[in-house]
């Protein structure tokens, strides 16, 4: 049990048009957590005010932003207020009713025992659960899932946009928050900017809720966002990883392999419309060239992909980090 471990533990609740489910999440909070923060994301709805008015608990903390950041936005809020209060472990959860509070526990564990600095949520776990989410929302985490490995260097989770999530308050104190993603990019821009620490990150099996809670995250919308977006850090996390913080042979296997791959595409391609044109079978040595080097080529991108596959941070990050009172007097 967390009470058997040293921590202060608070939960972050980002709150945008869940008055229906808001008030059943927070009594579902273990009281093992000390502090809940309510970050009011200009909710039209009036979300603070609701949960002023109807909730009892002496933990909770209302936070008001006077326009809209974003999911993304609320949780920075929610990081920075909680960090300020001393708080040890940070969990966020959604006040939509889909996450059960009871798995806090579970999600806090691994990062009070040293054994992680990131935990999140995986609804794919249990694969005869699976079925309990809706269609599109499966085929379009899949996918989001397999960009994230990419872009991240996670090999080893899976379901990057679940947000159900805990971090230690000594890691996300090293995270430049003002550089986060302020909206529903914020998950998989987290395990980015993880990444960069070189922080262990762990899965935690859950099961979603799905009632009528309507989600805000709409995958055809986001789709082509995100994929831009999953780009852009994935050649910021190689450029970091293999050649400014290290060099190693990956940073070899990567610009060859994917040069000759390219090479043999291209060179094989005008060859084969030359002798095309001319009426004339391709010769013997020009095919050998192009498929030989097109295999190396791909053997050697598969290498790079294997070594930052077997590269995932497996130390813990925040047992080495000093505090702040640590930091000011060495």
């Amino acid at each position: 049990m967390i009470k058997d471990l040293p921590g202060r533990i608070a939960v972050i609740i980002p709150c945008y048009k869940v008055i229906p489910h808001i008030l059943a999440v927070l009594e579902a909070i273990p009281p093992t957590v000390e502090a809940i923060y309510i970050v009011d994301d200009a909710c039209p709805d009036g979300s603070a005010a609701h949960v002023e008015a109807q909730s009892p608990d002496t933990r909770i903390k209302i936070i008001r932003h006077e326009v809209n950041l974003g999911v993304g936005g609320a949780m920075i809020t929610g990081y920075r207020a909680a960090i300020a209060d001393g708080m040890d472990i940070l969990v966020k959860i959604d006040g939509d009713g889909q996450m059960d509070p009871e798995l806090i526990e579970q999600f806090v564990a691994p990062i009070l025992k040293g054994d992680a600095d990131y935990t999140k949520g995986n609804r794919f776990f249990e694969f005869e659960r699976v079925s309990a989410m809706p269609k599109v929302r499966l085929f379009g985490n899949a996918a989001l899932s397999f960009m994230t490995k990419f872009s991240s260097g996670y090999w080893d989770i899976f379901d990057p946009t679940n947000g159900f999530t805990a971090i230690h308050a000594k890691v996300a104190k090293e995270l430049p928050l003002d550089k986060l993603n302020r909206r529903f990019f914020f998950e998989s821009d987290m395990l980015f900017r993880l990444n960069t620490l070189r922080a262990v990150v762990v899965d935690i099996p859950m099961t979603a809720l799905y009632e009528d809670e309507v989600s805000n995250l709409k995958i055809s919308r986001i789709a082509g966002s995100f994929l831009y977006k999953h780009i852009g850090n994935t050649l910021k996390r190689i450029f970091y990883s293999y050649y400014l913080r290290d060099f190693s042979v990956a940073s070899l296997e990567l610009p060859l392999g994917f040069f000759m791959l390219v090479f043999g595409a291209l060179y094989g391609t005008l060859q084969w419309a030359h002798y095309a044109g001319l009426g004339l079978p391709a010769p013997g040595g020009t095919i050998m060239l192009t498929a030989v080097t097109m295999i190396m080529g791909l053997q050697l991108l598969l290498a790079f992909l294997a070594y930052d596959a077997g590269s995932v941070p497996k130390r813990p990050l925040h047992p080495r980090l000093h505090s702040p009172s640590q930091r000011g007097s060495s």
